[in-house]
C-alpha cells in the first residue's frame, strides 16, 4: 500500500468586497437572422468602509454576465467622504430622467433611502443618510445619478 501525499491548501482569503445583484434582465437584439437573447447584470460592490462601485455586464449566460459586471464594478470604485457618520452636505444629481437627492442625517437615523440607492449606501458602510429618488425609478439611471452625486461630495 502506497502512502498518499496530501497537500495542504492555503487558507482561503476573505473577499475584499461584498457584492449585491441589483438587476438581472433578459435583453434581446433583433438581427437579420432573428432575435438574439442575452442577459444584462447590474452589480454593486462595496467594502463597508466607504468604498463602493457598480458595473453592468452582458453575456449570453447569467454567470458570465455577473462576473463581467463585478469586474467592471471594481474599475469604477469611489471613496465616500464621511463627516460625523454621514455625508458632509446636501447634494442633488441627475442622469437621464433619473434624479436623486441626498441629505446628511443625524446619528441613529439610519439609511433612509429606497431602491437601488439603499444597496449603494449599505455596501459603502454609510451609517446615516437620507435620500430621495425623484423622476424616473429606473434602477440603472438611479445608480448613475447616485454615483454622480457621491462624486460631488467634498469634505
Amino acid at each position: 500500500m502506497m502512502k498518499q501525499n496530501f497537500r495542504k491548501r492555503p487558507p482561503r482569503e476573505e473577499k475584499e468586497f461584498d457584492q449585491k445583484l441589483v438587476d438581472l434582465a433578459r435583453v434581446t437584439r433583433v438581427t437579420k437572422g432573428g432575435k438574439q437573447m442575452s442577459f444584462r447584470a447590474t452589480i454593486v460592490i462595496g467594502d463597508r468602509k466607504g468604498r463602493v462601485g457598480f458595473g453592468i455586464g452582458k453575456s449570453s449566460d447569467v454567470s458570465t454576465a455577473i462576473s463581467k459586471a463585478a469586474k467592471e464594478a471594481k474599475k469604477t470604485l469611489i471613496l465616500i467622504p464621511l463627516k460625523d457618520e454621514t455625508i458632509p452636505h446636501e447634494v442633488y444629481s441627475k442622469f437621464g430622467a433619473g434624479k436623486v437627492m441626498l441629505k446628511p442625517a443625524t446619528k441613529g437615523k439610519g439609511v433612509k433611502v429606497g431602491g437601488a440607492m439603499r444597496v449603494v449606501f449599505e455596501l459603502a458602510g454609510v451609517p446615516n443618510v437620507t435620500g430621495k429618488i425623484l423622476g424616473s425609478k429606473n434602477k440603472i439611471n438611479t445608480l448613475y445619478a447616485t454615483f454622480e452625486a457621491l462624486k460631488q461630495l467634498r469634505k
